[in-house]
């Protein structure tokens, strides 16, 4: 998304070099790098330049595909090449390391793209080490890449680039600039007091931007603003005590802030910038600025006297750790991982949105924030919602006054409010980018006076929202980074709580969970043996977390292939859950669930479908009859009727199933889609193949919409289509359709993982029955 125009840009020369070095596609051109201190303007041109070429109408110049990107981390350069893959191919990786490198690969072969125009930007590029490999070619006559940089490393200046110097206005671009703005404000000013202040302020574009807008709302002429500038540079020492010699910016922005915190509602822009300081300036979702944590926080500074409202709030979603395969498996609800919920405890906001919203636009006012609107992800999804922006070095000016440091209580205030609005099932995999990113920098501030924001978001016990944003990474299909990001989780807790804190331990089950999803299910296996060995040692045998590891311990062994001694384990679980924790607790009634499952796993299908109804009768009697465990329990006894060989019982009910599923959860949730899932299996196994292909044709066009095409749920339902579409006697197109699964899932899970392994030795099967054919 190009960064929307700053109010009088100011044309430069540096546009014309731009212009004549980029001009005219059907050459090669070498990537072109603008390097500059912050400040310069070095975004506003690159802008400049994307929106003309966007805006073009000539047939023969126009671009046909633009992609920026902020350039600040590898994670957020690969989103935006998976977000152009999207637009042009279907279906596309999920994750976007591997979504980024198809991208790559379709730029660089003009064959594919053969008369598309392309623009790639990257803004602000921040190591050019750690990412050497998604440099756009350089070599494609019909594509552009721009860059923009504080950096001047080697690199950028040979290998197919072309070094840029971006400085501070010229002379005459400062008195063009002042002269078009304060004009359009209606002050007087002379060409004396044009170069006054263009020198005064270092003809730095960024910081006579913000002069001018301040001159502009107050009405004020040069020489006063000067006056006010220059006692503010006198005083700069003590309000920022850690720059060594603070610049012209810095009083600018003091003097911009000072203003927007005198409009209404007053008082509540200072501390809504210091927030923003905390977050990523390249996107925060608004939502997060205006959720009750946020409210609450902004209210605790408000001046007294003030009139406010009191909307009603919510608490904070606890975090939830991974339950088993939600999406592919049949049999639901066997968890493997204590969750331990930590949820934001808020008194009620005594600020309305609306307030929040009106210290948002007296931010903007003063050019403090851009807000832009975020565009749809796709056309059938809702409106994006509005992004608020921020200047790097107006964040580091907010971070690092006395007056909008970071604390212990705004760090953990946003963290409750990104907690607050992550949506538990994450349909817009840009918003859950975007909330994911925001996490990552408010964990990343160094230490203010001693402490860290890693510092306080690990007190007491390692805040929710860092669970959060770890499961989001595993939901979204991206296992092997969400294993990645366990591992550093634990080593945190380590340092931050010790090794034995119960927290500590919880972060290793989900370590050891999402181990297990990667495909290492005896890595999975025995980090949870050793994990069960240090809960029985610091919680004792009956503590819950501990007899929930001895749970997931099980469900892990089974997928080792132990199933007999996963079967004994459930068993004895059982005797000790009645024992500690009665015979009506959730717990209590999963491991029943567990022994029903594996009991019918073993080839008792008639026990099993036995136990699930009498489990039903007590979730029924306990719970009512939409309670998802309630609902759950009559999926898995429908699954286990009709593996007894009722399969028409079984098809019955689970239509009878979805109808409460799409009237309770709606049609987009992950569990009336597995019911779904389910009832195709089942309908085809009463003899209509055909219906059952089509349903998970179906399906699979949901999945893609809801989940994204590299899920685990959505290549497990592509699997599903393929022995669907050969057990309809189709085997020309299941054989297509199982050889791409295959590549995907190499892919996306591995060589290793046991579904592709799996899916290696049917597609040789088939393929080889075919050729005897």
């Amino acid at each position: 998304m190009i960064p929307e125009q700053a109010a009088h840009y100011q044309h430069r020369s540096i546009s014309d070099q731009l212009d004549e070095a980029l001009h005219g596609f059907g050459t090669v051109v070498l990537r072109q790098v603008l390097s500059g201190t912050g400040g310069v303007g070095k975004t506003q041109l690159a802008a400049h330049y994307a929106r003309t070429l966007r805006d073009l109408t000539d047939p023969d110049e126009r671009v046909d595909l633009l992609v920026w990107a902020n350039a600040s981390t590898r994670d957020q350069i690969t989103f935006a090449y998976a977000q152009a893959a999207q637009q042009l191919f279907t279906p596309v990786p999920d994750d976007p390391e591997h979504a980024a490198q198809r991208f790559l690969t379709w730029l660089q072969s003009s064959h594919q793209h053969s008369d598309r125009r392309w623009l790639v930007v990257w803004d602000d590029l921040a190591d050019p080490a750690t990412v050497q490999d998604l440099w756009p070619p350089h070599d494609q006559p019909r594509g552009r890449v721009l860059v923009t940089t504080r950096r001047r490393d080697h690199p950028l200046t040979k290998q197919g680039h072309r070094l840029i110097d971006v400085d501070v206005y010229t002379p005459e671009e400062a008195r063009a600039f002042l002269t078009d703005a304060l004009n359009q404000a209606g002050i007087a000013h002379t060409p004396a007091d044009l170069e006054s202040l263009a020198r005064d302020l270092g003809r730095l574009p960024l910081a006579l931007g913000q002069a001018v807008t301040y001159m502009a709302e107050l009405g004020m002429g040069c020489d006063s603003y000067l006056q006010v500038f220059h006692d503010r540079m006198r005083t700069l020492a003590k309000v920022f005590p850690d720059w060594d010699t603070p610049t012209p910016l810095a009083a600018t922005w003091e003097l911009s802030l000072q203003q927007a915190d005198t409009f209404q509602p007053q008082g509540l822009a200072r501390p809504m910038m210091g927030l923003i300081a905390l977050l990523d300036g390249t996107g925060i979702p608004q939502q997060v600025l205006t959720a009750p944590a946020v409210l609450e926080h902004l209210a605790t500074h408000q001046p007294p006297g003030t009139h406010t409202e009191n909307p009603s709030i919510s608490p904070a979603t606890a975090p939830r750790t991974p339950r088993w395969g939600a999406g592919l498996k049949r049999m639901l609800g066997l968890g493997r991982t204590p969750s331990r919920h930590t949820t934001a405890t808020l008194a009620t906001p005594v600020l309305s949105e609306d307030q929040a919203l009106r210290a948002l636009a007296n931010l903007h006012r003063l050019n403090l924030i851009t807000r832009t609107v975020r565009p749809r992800e796709q056309e059938h999804t809702e409106p994006g919602g509005t992004l608020v922006g921020s200047h790097q070095l107006i964040q580091r000016a907010t971070r690092e006054h006395t007056t909008t440091r970071p604390t212990g209580d705004s760090v953990k205030a946003l963290a409750n409010a990104l907690l607050q609005v992550w949506p538990e099932v994450e349909r817009d995999t840009s918003l859950a980018q975007q909330l994911r990113s925001n996490t990552t920098v408010l964990g990343g501030h160094h230490a203010v006076q001693g402490r860290s924001s890693q510092d306080w978001l690990w007190e007491p016990d390692g805040h929710a929202v860092l669970f959060r944003a770890g499961r989001s990474l595993g939901e979204a299909g991206r296992v092997s980074e969400a294993e990645s990001y366990w591992q550093r989780m634990v080593e945190t807790a380590y340092r931050c709580l010790g090794p034995d804190h119960p927290r500590t331990l919880t972060t290793r089950g989900n370590l050891a969970s999402w181990r297990g999803e990667t495909g290492d299910t005896q890595g999975a296996a025995a980090a949870y043996q050793e994990l069960l060995t240090d809960y029985l040692r610091v919680l004792g045998p009956d503590h819950p977390d501990t007899l929930t590891t001895r749970n997931n311990l099980a469900s892990w062994r089974v997928e080792t292939g132990n199933a007999e001694g996963a079967t004994h384990a459930f068993e004895q679980l059982l005797t000790d859950r009645l024992r500690v924790l009665g015979p009506d607790h959730p717990d209590t009634l999963a491991t029943r669930n567990n022994i029903a499952h594996w009991r019918g796993r073993a080839g008792d299908t008639e026990s099993a479908a036995a136990a699930y109804q009498e489990l039903l009768t007590d979730y029924l009697r306990i719970l009512g009859p939409d309670h998802p465990d309630t609902l759950t329990t009559r999926g898995n006894l429908a699954s286990w009727r009709g593996e007894t060989g009722d399969t028409q019982g079984a098809t019955h009910a689970f239509e009878q199933l979805l109808t409460d599923r799409l009237r309770i959860l709606g049609p987009d949730h992950p569990d009336t889609l597995t019911t779904r899932n389910n009832l195709a299996h089942w309908r085809g196994e009463t003899g209509d193949t055909q219906g059952a292909t089509a349903a998970y044709q179906e399906l699979l066009t949901d999945r893609l919409r809801i989940l994204g095409p590299d899920h685990p749920d959505t290549l497990t339902t592509r699997g599903n289509l393929v022995v669907w579409s050969y057990k309809s006697g189709d085997t020309f197109n299941a054989i297509r359709l199982l050889t791409a699964l295959v590549a995907d899932q190499k892919r996306v899970l591995g060589p290793s993982h046991p579904d592709t392994q799996d899916s290696e030795q049917v597609l040789r099967l088939w393929q080889d029955e075919s050729s005897e054919k």
